[in-house]
């Protein structure tokens, strides 16, 4: 019995041992997630530490960590067990960084230019308040209960969403915000980020600046097979680079977020498992490198953080928007753009109209068409920086809706033949239980619709 007893005993401290050796080698993570997290969100939507705590960082692991607030010096803080204390600071005009190693947050820093849209027109082309339309084929009685089922009542935490937003021929016919979140609530996007850094491909090539179809613009890849990997393959995530998108263990996505200060160099480095144009990967550190081709685009780091605002955001009116930066300036497009709910949504409209925002065309027809082209070895999931319906994933959406699509179930879905962009916000994906293809088929089925060709 006694030697029983020692051979349980010894398998539990073995145990006991792996998981605390494997918690201690994510104790960087851990506190670098939450020091980011709570530093962002305080500082960009004014969210207390205890609201941060209780729902944003309600993840396992990262609620282990301990969460400071430094309002005078604006960052915050986060440790695990008093180890591993990490540092994320708040510059104005360019968000949050979390900091590597050292950082001398006095140096003088560019700040982008921005332009706000003033005009005296209502959203979605001005900033005005939407004018009341209400439009016949619309059941408004089941689009309200389609919109309410999908948010929490009182006491009861299972939805989780934060806000939803139905924009039908330009017009908003469903606004709704959980308790504590309103129109002018910061929303973060994560990787719906993606689709807004793959614009900018569309951007630079209307005007001529770069040729998506040429070997990608990157001095290290010259002298091996990497040469061949067009800008192209990089947008359709389809470069054959190694990367591992795993956020539950140390893995290339963690370590790049939470442990790089040049987030551009991550995918950067890696080498070819596979051929472009035929091996699909998901990969943020893909999204960061285009970061990296776009910077290269433009003579000093001025133009560059300048051109990201002026040649889209500012330019359609998102003027709440802001998209955060690393250590090295560029900016995190894979991950870190927040904005309202009715900015992400211009966004949605912007593409559901082919690149026009109210006569100025700021990409070309396309490109539209462009990005919602299945990728080849997708499977019909995913185009270039946008996810695709034509596995009917979502079985009541139509196959020709596409959308952009962040962590904990953030959306913009696009409907091209029905006028239509859903915008939902929230911390539960349809992977974890959120019912999108109810939220889909309850608004579908709302609007009494004849199909046209856009």
């Amino acid at each position: 019995m006694k030697k029983y007893l020692k051979y349980i005993g010894l398998v539990m401290l073995l145990i006991i041992g792996f998981y605390g050796y494997n918690t201690y080698q994510k104790l960087d993570l851990i506190s670098g997630f939450s020091a980011k997290s709570v530093s962002s969100c305080h500082f960009i939507d004014k969210r207390t530490l205890d609201y941060i705590e209780k729902n944003d960082n309600d993840i396992n692991l990262i609620d282990l960590a301990k969460n400071e607030i430094n309002d005078s010096e604006k960052y915050a803080s986060a440790s695990v067990y008093g180890l591993k204390t990490r540092k994320a600071i708040y510059r104005e005009g360019l968000g949050s960084t979390l900091i590597v190693g050292d950082f001398d947050a006095s140096i003088p820093i560019n700040i982008p230019k921005r332009t706000i849209l003033k005009n005296n027109l209502p959203f979605p082309y001005g900033n005005l308040e939407p004018r009341d339309t209400i439009f016949s084929n619309v059941d408004y009685q089941l689009l309200k209960s389609t919109v309410d089922n999908v948010f929490d009542k009182k006491g009861i935490i299972k939805q989780r969403s934060r806000a939803v937003l139905v924009v039908y021929k330009n017009k908003i016919i469903a606004e709704q915000y959980a308790d504590g979140f309103n129109k002018n609530s910061m929303l973060l996007g994560w990787s719906m980020t993606k689709s807004l850094t793959a614009t900018y491909f569309g951007i630079l090539q209307k005007q001529q600046n770069l040729d998506i179809y040429k070997p990608a613009p990157l001095y290290d890849w010259q002298n091996d097979e990497r040469k061949k990997i067009t800008t192209n393959d990089l947008l359709h995530m389809n470069s054959g680079l190694a990367w591992d998108e795993d956020y539950g263990k140390i893995s290339d996505v963690t370590k790049m977020l939470f442990l790089s200060p040049d987030m551009t160099q991550s995918q950067l480095e890696k080498k070819a498992v596979g051929k472009p144009n035929q091996t699909w990967n998901y990969s943020s550190g893909t999204t960061n490198l285009l970061t990296k081709i776009i910077r290269n685009s433009f003579k000093t780091h001025q133009e560059y953080i300048n051109f990201w605002y002026a040649s889209l955001i500012d330019r359609i009116g998102m003027n709440s928007m802001i998209v955060e930066q690393d250590m090295m300036g560029n900016f995190v497009g894979s991950s870190y753009g927040w904005a309202t709910a009715r900015d992400w949504a211009k966004f949605g409209l912007l593409y559901l109209h082919k690149g026009n925002w109210n006569g100025d065309q700021v990409f070309d027809p396309s490109w539209e068409q462009y990005v919602r082209t299945p990728t080849n070895t997708s499977q019909g999931k995913y185009g270039a920086h946008f996810w695709l319906n034509q596995d009917q994933y979502f079985p009541d959406a139509p196959k020709e809706m596409y959308s952009c699509s962040g962590y904990q179930g953030q959306k913009i879905l696009i409907f091209p033949n029905h006028d239509l962009v859903i915008v939902r916000f929230g911390l539960k994906e349809a992977e974890q239980g959120f019912d999108y293809n109810g939220l889909i088929a309850g608004i579908l089925k709302s609007i009494k619709h004849t199909k046209t060709q856009k």
